[in-house]
Formats: C-alpha cells, sequence, structure tokens
C-alpha cells in the first residue's frame, strides 16, 4: 500500500467530517453526490463562517465602546450623589447644632413653665382616666376627646398648651366636681331588652344611674348604658322609684361609692329561691317539699279542730240535744241509747265512744312528729353529699381555685339550713295540733266521766 493511497484515505475522512460538521449547520440543504461537490459545499460553508465571526468581531467592538460609555457615565453619577451626600451630612451636622442650641434656648426661656406643663399633662391623663370611667361621661362625652389632644400634645416638645386649653382643663376639672355633688337628670340612650331607646334618665352624683325606677349599669368600654339583668332587692328598688317620681325634696337612696361594683355583687347574690332551690339539689327540693306538705297538714288540721272545738264549746252548752256532727254530741247520743244500763257497762260504753274519737282527733299528728324529726337527717344527709363533692373537687384541682369547692359547701350549708328550718316550724305545729287535738280529748273524757257519775248516783237515789 503507497503513501498516496494512505493520503486520500486520510482526505477522505477529513472531507467526511467537515461534511458532517457542514450538514448541521442551518444553510445545509442537500448532501454532496460527489467529491468536488462536498469540496465545494465545504469552501462554502467556511467562507460563509469567516463572514459570520467578522460580524461578531464587529458588534462585539460596538458594544465594548458602548459599555465603556456607560461606565462612564455611571462613574458621573456616583460622583454627583457623593457630592450631594457630603452636602446633606453637612446640612444635618448644622441642623443638629442648631436644633441642640434652639432646644437649650427653649429650655431657659421656659424656666419654671416647663415644670408646669408637666404637671399639666399629668393632671390631663389623670382626668381622663377619671372621666372615661365616670357617670358623668355619659352627660359630657366630648371632653374625652380634647384631653386625648391636650396629652398628645403636652407630651411633644415642640407643642405648647394655650391659654385656651389650660381654662378648659380647669373647666372640666371644676365641672366634674360639681356634678359628683348634683341629681341631675337628661336623655340617653338605654339598652332594655335587646332594644335601644332614647329614656329619661336620673343620675345620683358619681354613684348611681336609674330610670323608671330601675337601676342601670354603664359600660366604660362600649360606652352604652343598659338595664340591669337582675335588680338589687326591693328596699333598694323602693328608693329608686320614690328618687324617679320626686321633683323635690330629701329622698332616701342607696349610694354605691365603688361606681357599680358593690351594685353588681348584690345583684348577683343569690335569692332565697336560688339557693334554696338551685344550690340545695335534689335532696334540699325533697326537704322543701316535705315543708310544705308539714304546713299545708298542719293548717289544715288546726282549721278542722278549731272548728270542731267551736262545735264542741256550741255542744257542752247544750247537753240536752245531742248533734251527730261534732264528736260531743256523739258520745252524748251514745249515753243517751244507753243510760238506762247499769254503771259499770255504761262506763265501758262511754270509753269506747271516746276512744272512737280519738283516732280522727289525732290524725295526722304522726305525720307531722315524723317529718320534724325526718327533715333535719335529710339536711344531713346534704351536708354529708356536700362534702362529698367538696372533697372530690379538692382531689381533681386542688384548692387553688375556691370557686371549684364552692359547690359542695354551699350544698352542705343550704341543705342543712333548709332541714332546721322545716323541723323547728312543724314542731311547733305538732304541737299546737296535738294539744288542740287533746284539748278536745280531754273534754270528751270529763263530760263523759261526768255523765258516768251522773247516773251511778241516780241509780243509786
Amino acid at each position: 500500500m503507497s503513501a498516496l493511497t494512505y493520503t486520500a484515505r486520510a482526505y477522505v475522512a477529513i472531507v467526511a467530517i467537515v461534511a458532517c460538521l457542514f450538514s448541521l449547520q442551518p444553510g445545509a440543504q442537500q448532501k454532496a453526490a460527489t467529491l468536488d461537490q462536498l469540496l465545494k459545499q465545504v469552501r462554502e460553508a467556511a467562507l460563509q463562517e469567516n463572514q459570520r465571526n467578522k460580524a461578531r468581531e464587529a458588534e462585539f467592538a460596538r458594544n465594548k465602546a458602548r459599555q465603556a460609555q456607560l461606565m462612564e457615565q455611571a462613574r458621573q453619577e456616583r460622583a454627583q450623589q457623593e457630592a450631594i451626600s457630603a452636602q446633606m451630612e453637612a446640612r444635618f451636622d448644622e441642623n443638629e447644632l442648631q436644633i441642640a442650641e434652639l432646644a437649650d434656648l427653649l429650655n431657659k426661656r421656659l424656666g419654671s413653665l416647663k415644670e408646669l406643663f408637666g404637671v399639666l399633662q399629668q393632671a390631663a391623663g389623670d382626668a381622663r382616666g377619671n372621666f372615661d370611667s365616670s357617670l358623668t361621661n355619659i352627660q359630657y362625652p366630648d371632653r374625652g376627646a380634647f384631653l386625648t389632644e391636650l396629652v398628645e400634645k403636652m407630651s411633644s416638645t415642640s407643642q405648647l398648651a394655650s391659654l385656651e386649653e389650660i381654662e378648659r382643663l380647669w373647666f372640666e376639672l371644676q365641672r366634674e366636681m360639681t356634678e359628683s355633688g348634683k341629681v341631675s337628670r337628661f336623655n340617653t340612650d338605654v339598652l332594655a331588652e335587646g332594644n335601644e331607646a332614647d329614656t329619661d334618665v336620673i343620675r345620683v352624683g358619681l354613684f348611681n344611674i336609674i330610670a323608671d325606677g330601675k337601676y342601670l349599669k354603664y359600660d366604660f368600654e362600649t360606652e352604652k348604658v343598659s338595664e340591669l339583668i337582675r335588680q338589687p332587692k326591693p328596699r333598694f328598688v323602693n328608693t329608686a322609684e320614690e328618687l324617679s317620681v320626686a321633683d323635690s325634696g330629701l329622698v332616701k337612696m342607696g349610694l354605691d361609692p365603688t361606681r357599680g361594683q358593690l351594685l353588681g355583687l348584690l345583684v348577683e347574690e343569690p335569692s332565697w329561691r336560688e339557693r334554696a332551690w338551685e344550690q340545695g339539689g335534689v335532696i334540699g327540693r325533697i326537704i322543701i317539699f316535705l315543708g310544705l306538705f308539714a304546713f299545708i297538714v298542719a293548717v289544715l288540721r288546726a282549721i278542722w279542730l278549731m272548728l270542731m272545738s267551736m262545735k264542741v264549746a256550741a255542744q257542752r252548752r247544750n247537753l240536752r240535744s245531742p248533734n251527730q256532727g261534732n264528736p260531743l254530741g256523739r258520745v252524748l247520743q251514745v249515753y243517751a241509747d244507753n243510760k238506762n244500763m247499769d254503771v259499770e257497762s255504761l262506763e265501758l260504753k262511754m270509753g269506747e265512744a271516746v276512744l272512737r274519737e280519738v283516732p280522727g282527733l289525732n290524725r295526722f299528728n304522726t305525720l307531722l312528729k315524723v317529718i320534724a324529726v325526718v327533715a333535719p337527717l335529710l339536711g344531713l344527709l346534704g351536708t354529708v353529699t356536700g362534702m362529698i363533692l367538696t372533697f372530690q373537687a379538692i382531689t381533681l384541682f386542688g384548692t387553688g381555685d375556691p370557686k371549684l369547692m364552692a359547690g359542695g359547701i354551699s350544698q352542705a350549708l343550704v341543705t342543712t339550713m333548709l332541714g332546721l328550718c322545716v323541723a323547728i316550724p312543724t314542731v311547733f305545729l305538732h304541737a299546737l295540733v296535738a294539744g288542740r287535738s287533746k284539748r278536745i280529748v280531754e273534754l270528751l273524757e270529763e263530760q263523759a266521766t261526768g255523765l258516768v257519775a251522773e247516773a251511778s248516783q241516780s241509780q243509786k237515789g
């Protein structure tokens, strides 16, 4: 194999590579059929590539010149901004010195007024806090904005209070002191039963506010006036009603010096019904039912025995005409039917007649006695139950919060109280009923014995 052959093969390989590269170019549309065509295409491709490279070099040169121009502009802009910054820093330093000099001059000229303005700021702030929680704020709501503006003005170092503002602050303080000792009547919106309406209200100093004989409350956060959910005890409501209809003169009035806190506690205080019915629990309700039942039975028995006593007293005045409508009349009827019997038999008949009347006269006496004994025992049961609930609360939550133990302790004390409140009156009622029935029985025995003695004397005679 000759050297020419190797040279030809190498040339062919190089041309093939160039042809492949050329086929990847965008302008390559067709394949070469001969080596001459392939060589021609390679030369044309090389020429085009050379032209494109020259165009790129020219574009790069133009961009380089433009970038140099932009860089020069940026340097000039930076130099200008640095000059402005230097001027601003110098101006800032001058202003700092001038502000310090002016502040010293202001302090020298203020002198004792500076302390006065400090006191004025403090007084305005305290007045704003007091006025916001005062009942007079309902009648004069615009003063809060003035005091807020004055406090903000006095807290700045560049503003001073005017003479008019100082005089108005004095006026507001004086008006608050004056209104604290007055009873004023004015109109305002009152929220009652979900509806808000303009209502004529009465403000008693800084203590209470009422309308139509009812106590109102003022919410300082929402600045709304509303009726209390529940009114206090009647003795307080009665004074409010008297004040509502009064035109002049002196009227008794319960005052709340805490601006509603004591009144709120009085309203939250449970009534006797709530204490007995809700706090007493199931055992408390059972004791109440027993007490009511014992009272009704005792009253009915007392009325019945009183009527029987009246009938027996009337029958006693007329022993010759027995009336079957009363115990003595029935005993006399037995005597009239058996007066011809011997004394011993008549005595037995009369004793039987008296004994026949005793159960009716002593009816329900035992029941009253049982209720008087059972009521304290039920109260003791409620006490034990309440203490168990208290110890369970202590076991679960500890002793940190007394409210968690209040329910059990309340039940323990309320049931004991209810048991005693039922037992003590029931004992007296039982004694009253038993004593009245006993007097009637003794009267029957007395009359029966007298009749037997009379019959014995008549038979001996």
